[in-house]
């Protein structure tokens, strides 16, 4: 399948992307299966896999990182493959939540809300390409930024202009929130000058461009904007780093039929893993999606770190805040250790 790269050249015009991320919400659903169902290649029983994908970059830039995966899953199991490619989380999370989505790669906060309250189950983590099961959260500015480290950047309230991701974003809203901001009792919407929301890849732009001072981001976006565009990705400067997260998952909607999630299941734990040229072409194309070495058995428990991370943000915020009685606030700190309860139970299956 030829798709339109075009938009890495586009880049280089900030405005013009703008336009270009303001009209692309997509919910994109390409049928990689169309071709072999005309010559007769697949049965035209064979129900639809409908594969949902987290963009890292844009929306048609990770549709073609998975499609050589996603052709090769298409013709061992006999059933067309539809993608759900989207350009927001929200996109996404709408789509999963709508039964629109069968399998899908995702991270964090979105994976927990698939798994609690949208019939999902996670079964697989991604496995880096050094073997680490994990990425950074960051901080970022310009190399000749006045923003030399945090203090300086905390020392300066409603003075500097932050770019960041949607609130479902854990690397572009909840890591910064809960490891920076929150445990100086400050939030990013208030404190900053001014905050613009945008995908990671054009918020790494605005900052290259001296459109805004700082960007939240992560080392898998990192890693594909200097690739793309080494000279301004040597204008980039990471000011703070997260722990370690967990890496994204994949997860399978409750109603699958038993063979066909026990045939998906057995063939992404195993991709990648064959000897001969079969496993030098299928690390091949596992290499096309940023940083993916393979995929390891997993359950919803590898969300935990997550849930911890919201708990601790929520309960910061609470504690920093600003309230009309002791009463209030204790009553909001109640029902936050709750819900965290709660999740954690989920999780665990309890």
């Amino acid at each position: 399948m030829a798709l339109d790269t075009s938009w890495l050249h586009r880049l280089r015009n900030h405005h013009r992307l703008a336009c270009i991320v303001s009209r692309g919400l997509i919910l994109g659903l390409l049928l990689f299966a169309g071709n072999a169902l005309a010559s007769g290649q697949l049965p035209e029983s064979a129900s639809p896999i409908r594969f949902g994908i987290l963009p890292i970059g844009s929306a048609s830039e990770s549709l073609e990182q998975w499609r050589l995966l996603l052709e090769e899953l298409q013709k061992r199991l006999g059933h067309p493959v539809t993608t759900v490619s989207v350009s927001s989380y929200t996109g996404l999370s709408d789509a999963i939540g709508g039964q629109q989505v069968d399998i899908a790669f995702l991270s964090g906060k979105l994976a927990v809300e698939a798994v609690m309250h949208q019939h999902m189950q996670v079964f697989a983590q991604f496995v880096r390409s050094d073997g680490a099961r994990g990425n950074t959260g960051t901080l970022v500015v310009r190399s000749d930024s006045p923003i030399h480290n945090l203090e300086d950047l905390l020392a300066k309230p409603d003075h500097w202009r932050y770019a960041r991701s949607e609130k479902l974003s854990v690397t572009g809203y909840i890591v910064p929130e809960a490891g920076v901001f929150a445990p100086h009792g400050l939030n990013s919407d208030t404190f900053f000058a001014s905050v613009r929301v945008a995908d990671h890849q054009s918020n790494l732009l605005s900052v290259v461009n001296g459109e805004v001072d700082v960007a939240s981001s992560n080392n898998p976006d990192m890693d594909l904007f200097r690739r793309h565009f080494p000279s301004e990705g040597a204008q980039l400067k990471v000011i703070w780093r997260s722990p370690l997260i967990p890496s994204g998952v994949l997860v399978l909607r409750d109603g699958l039929p038993s063979p066909l999630r026990e045939q998906l299941t057995a063939f992404i734990l195993t991709y990648g893993k064959a000897s001969g040229e079969t496993g030098v072409r299928e690390r091949a194309q596992l290499a096309r999606i940023p940083d993916l070495g393979g995929f390891a058995a997993q359950s919803n428990q590898v969300l935990q770190p997550f849930v911890d991370m919201q708990y601790a943000l929520l309960r910061q915020r609470a504690e920093h805040g600003q309230w009309v009685s002791p009463q209030a606030q204790q009553a909001q700190l109640v029902q936050i250790e709750q819900d965290y309860q709660r999740d954690t139970r989920a999780l665990l299956g309890h």
